[in-house]
């Protein structure tokens, strides 16, 4: 292929093909585009390389704690206490080689999400319109482009149909540009004059279009300007960033309480009388060891009080989290959506594929004085036509085989047969599932898109767009039509709008006028099939004798002939209405907005048990009549949104959230965007949106359906809860651990813990039990509960008394096994340091298996229905015991192998954090059961 200078533009469509070896009709082959991906690499722009592990290691160390319990190392080494020095450096190592770990497993988590959210390209592979990954897109490959894509890779257009592209963001151009496809430019055009061309990057405004992908990844226009361009972005939630405070709070708080254990400590070993006769100096060098052991103490209660492993844990958990959320067909793009989620009290929802199952069936055909009923399944094009239950030909009647042409040659989709491998015939509906109706129901009487074309092909069209809610093209003529006329115009499109735009209807093969009593028979005609919850579309003609070169609505949708009505059924899908009544015993409302008919709508949500009783159905004509006040007002008892564009999402959802409410609301048009990036979460549609709609939203469901809005709250409250439980989990271990320090130096009873002792208690809680408690499965009913509400603290009032809770009775007991230790062998500490040592440590692993719930019960929740809690815990029971009783440790951590004596006393201390835990759960459980009684005045 000659790519040497590629002046795509100065080239024909045909020459532009034959250099980049392609074939317009049927695109590359399989094999040709794999081995083209092996020459040219896949379609991305480059990254910068991520930091390595031992960058990752090193920045582990980037702590004003860590360096200073470093330094209290190598003081220790210089001092000959070789050992614990190399101790604190072997743990402090391994809590950095643990984070690394950690963060690793985070990052490639979500590069594995980034993955899964690419953008996907429409193309055309061996005479078939297939989606592949943009990443797969190779020079030569045929790409459709339609309004709302962004263009993936600079290209030779061979097709364009008033396709503007917003080119803003690479010219700098601020209005979208007209292209023309069949435009041959001289090599001295700029880029922003290259007209024949799209670039990547750029998106698609209105119209549609094809191209030649011409280069791809580093070799576009884009790669050039960027050269190395990061592209991902790590983005910390608002939960995050709070909890990486609370862990600067914590430190700076640490550090002053371990100052003042320090000084404690040091007035109580000072003897007044040694420095009175031999000086300062010489004291201090005779104290040195103590000091620094002291100081080491002090250091190592300020490491063990921050939780150094929150901002992991809380990472693996979103990310882990969003994974389980792609199992459920919701792809979360941004992570604070996450934490939102668990907010969410209403879902606006799209009718349309998201609440009903977007497969659109021609059911029955409506002209003047007549009508047909028609049979089939899904995207068989075979079916019988009826009339009133009597079998009827539809090619006896010229006015049914106009509005199937008109409706078939008006549309874009496209009806395709695949081999399903057993020598049967299967069907496969290529664009949108309405316009399939259209093509379904021309192939079975008989009229094939083909052949049609071939007949009457497409001179020029006006796209669809929401705001005209119609679509025109203008065809070859011939002398079967109307008249004579050389071109013939076919608009389809919503009834109400086209009754408005007719002057005329079809009859006995002539134009009529549409007199009032017409018009008012059609109108009852409509509304009788929406209140059966069909839904209706019109389709028009007119003859024009040319064809306008730039065609306009206000050109052709005008002085209109009617032709008839198609009315299409699209049941609900049977997971929707349980889903619905799940999200309101959950508190969360569920609000239909639809472009159909008030009829339609409210029997479809009638059927799925979405309209609340007294709730009401407004239309977009009555919203336009409200004002922003009255519109809040209503807001609250409006159920059904029918009618409705676009720009009446936008005012939707600020009325809801006026009312405090935190709103989802679904999208999937380019005109949708407004409103997505306006929700609290904004949800696109992954089949039937657009890419702007998906890369506005934050989040997206690749299956399209309503069910799947519900399961990623409920995904989203069990992600939040998780979190809570291990900042509780943590908080209170580390609380204690303060506590037990502090006031065993302020009543001068010695350290229970040594240094290392608290440096590995540190590695033990902060690890694996915090995060198994990340992979919990959610309380059973979670979606019981109210949702949380927005600007509730995840360290909330019932959290706070929980953690003052267990730092009292964890407290209790390590101080308890201490001294009794120090009673039974007053001339060894190291028995009652093992001791409190043990106590606290399988105290925490116990207890982590009562945080596995704030409010249910151990018992009900299944003691052993975490199998990651057990991992977890047999992992740091090991670890533990190994410090106590194998005697290579036994020397390095100062430990005693503890008898039955010793256990008798450990064990029931153990348990007593855990049952005051599921006490403080009961008394909890039997608050919220306790009736509210409302106050009333006197008087």
């Amino acid at each position: 292929m000659d790519r040497e200078k590629p002046l795509w533009h100065c080239r024909t469509v045909a020459e532009a093909a034959d250099a980049l070896g392609t074939d317009i009709e049927q695109g590359l082959s399989a094999a040709e585009a794999t081995s083209r991906l092996a020459k040219y690499g896949r379609n991305e722009l480059a990254e910068r390389p991520r930091p390595t592990f031992f960058q990752l290691l090193l920045s582990q160390f980037d702590n004003f704690v860590i360096i200073i319990l470093l330094v209290a190392a190598v003081l220790s080494m210089l001092l000959g206490e070789w050992i614990e020095a190399a101790a604190i450096m072997a743990i402090v190592i391994l809590n950095a080689v643990l984070g690394v770990i950690q963060e690793s497993k985070a990052e490639e988590a979500l590069a594995a999400l980034k993955k899964m959210s690419a953008p996907e390209a429409h193309i055309l592979r061996g005479g078939h319109r297939i989606t592949i990954p943009v990443s797969e897109l190779v020079p030569g490959d045929i790409v459709f482009l339609e309004a709302g894509n962004y263009v993936p890779a600079d290209m030779r257009l061979v097709e364009s149909v008033n396709l503007r592209i917003d080119e803003a963001s690479f010219t700098g151009e601020s209005v979208p540009v007209e292209k023309r496809a069949q435009l041959i430019l001289t090599e001295d055009a700029t880029q922003g004059d290259r007209l024949n061309r799209a670039y990547m990057g750029t998106t698609v405004t209105y119209g549609r279009g094809a191209g030649i992908v011409t280069e791809t990844g580093m070799q576009t226009e884009i790669g050039h300007i960027a050269e190395m361009i990061q592209s991902y972005e790590e983005e910390q939630t608002p939960l995050q960033a709070r909890l990486d405070q609370l862990g600067h709070w914590l430190g700076w708080g640490s550090l002053a309480l371990c100052g003042i254990v320090f000084i404690v400590e040091i007035l109580q070993e000072t003897d007044v009388s040694i420095i009175t006769s031999q000086g300062f100096i010489p004291y201090v060098r005779l104290m040195q060891q103590e000091i620094i052991d002291m100081f080491i103490i002090a250091v190592s209660l300020a490491i063990a009080a921050v939780p150094e492993g929150l901002p992991a844990v809380v990472t693996i958990c979103l990310a882990l989290g969003m994974r389980e959320m792609v199992q459920r067909h919701a792809l979360i793009r941004r992570l604070p959506a996450v934490e939102t989620l668990g907010s969410a009290n209403v879902i606006c929802s799209d009718k349309t594929g998201t609440l009903t199952q977007n497969e659109m069936m021609a059911v029955r055909l409506y002209v003047a004085n007549y009508r047909l009923d028609i049979a089939g399944e899904g995207y068989k094009p075979e079916g019988q036509f009826s009339h009133y239950g009597e079998p009827a030909n539809p090619q006896d009647n010229n006015e049914i085989m106009t509005l199937l042409k008109g409706g078939l040659l008006c549309s874009d989709a496209r009806l395709e047969l695949m081999e399903d491998g057993n020598n049967g015939k299967q069907y496969r509906m290529i664009g949108d599932p309405t316009e399939g109706a259209f093509v379904v129901a021309a192939a079975k009487a008989g009229l094939w898109r083909e052949e049609m074309e071939r007949q009457y092909p497409r001179l020029a069209e006006v796209p669809f767009d929401s705001d005209r809610k119609r679509m025109s093209t203008i065809h070859r003529s011939s002398a079967e039509e109307i008249d004579d006329a050389d071109y013939m115009a076919y608009v389809k499109g919503a009834p109400d709008v086209m009754l408005d735009l007719c002057d005329t209807i079809l009859e006995d093969g002539r134009q009529v006028e549409l007199t009032a009593a017409r018009r008012e028979h059609i109108g009852n005609v409509i509304r009788d099939l929406a209140k059966g919850g069909l839904r209706v579309l019109a389709v028009a003609c007119r003859h024009v004798n040319s064809i306008p070169e730039q065609p306009t609505a206000e050109d052709i949708e005008r002085n209109l002939t009617m032709v008839g009505l198609i009315a299409m059924s699209d049941p609900a899908r049977p997971e929707v209405a349980p889903a619905i009544a799940k999200a309101r015993r959950a508190g969360i409302r569920t609000v239909m907005i639809t472009g159909d008919y008030p009829d339609t709508a409210r029997a479809i949500a009638q059927e799925i048990g979405l309209m609340r009783s007294g709730g009401e159905v407004a239309t977009g004509v009555e919203l336009n009549a409200m004002s922003e006040e009255t519109l809040i007002e209503k807001a609250e008892d409006i159920d059904v949104f029918a009618r409705v564009s676009p720009e009446h999402k936008v005012r939707i959802v600020e009325a809801l959230k006026a009312r405090d409410y935190v709103v989802a609301m679904t999208g999937d048009g380019v005109n949708d965007a407004p409103a997505l990036k306006r929700a609290s979460i904004g949800v696109a549609m992954g089949i039937t949106g657009t890419d702007v709609s998906k890369e506005t939203a934050d989040m997206v469901l690749t299956d399209d359906n309503y069910a799947s809005i519900v399961s990623a709250v409920e995904q989203g409250r069990i992600i939040y809860s998780n979190i809570r439980k291990f900042v509780f989990f943590l908080l209170s271990c580390n609380m204690a651990e303060i506590m037990v320090i502090f006031l065993a130096a302020v009543f001068g009873s010695g350290t229970p813990l040594t240094a290392l002792q608290l440096l590995w208690l540190n590695l033990l809680t902060d690890g694996a039990p915090a995060l198994a408690l990340g992979l919990e499965k959610g309380d059973p009913d979670i979606m019981e509960q109210p949702p949380r509400p927005v600007r509730e603290p995840i360290i909330n009032r019932s959290m706070v008394m929980g953690i003052v809770i267990q730092t009292i009775a964890i407290t209790s007991v390590v101080l308890a096994a201490y001294y009794i230790g120090l009673q039974w062998y007053p001339a060894d500490i190291t028995w009652a340091q093992t001791m409190a040592f043990l106590t606290l440590s399988a105290s925490e692993l116990v207890r982590a298996y009562t945080t596995r719930s704030e409010r249910i019960s151990i018992f009900k929740l299944g003691v052993f229905s975490n199998k990651y809690m057990q991992y977890a815990v047999i992992l740091s029971l090991f670890l533990l015991l190994s410090v106590v009783y194998i005697p290579f440790f036994q020397t390095i951590f100062d430990t005693q192998p503890l008898g039955l004596n010793e256990w008798s006393v450990v064990l029931p201390l153990l348990l007593v954090p855990s049952v005051a835990a599921e006490i403080t759960k009961a008394v909890q459980r039997k608050v919220e059961r306790r009736p509210v009684v409302a106050a009333t005045a006197s008087g």
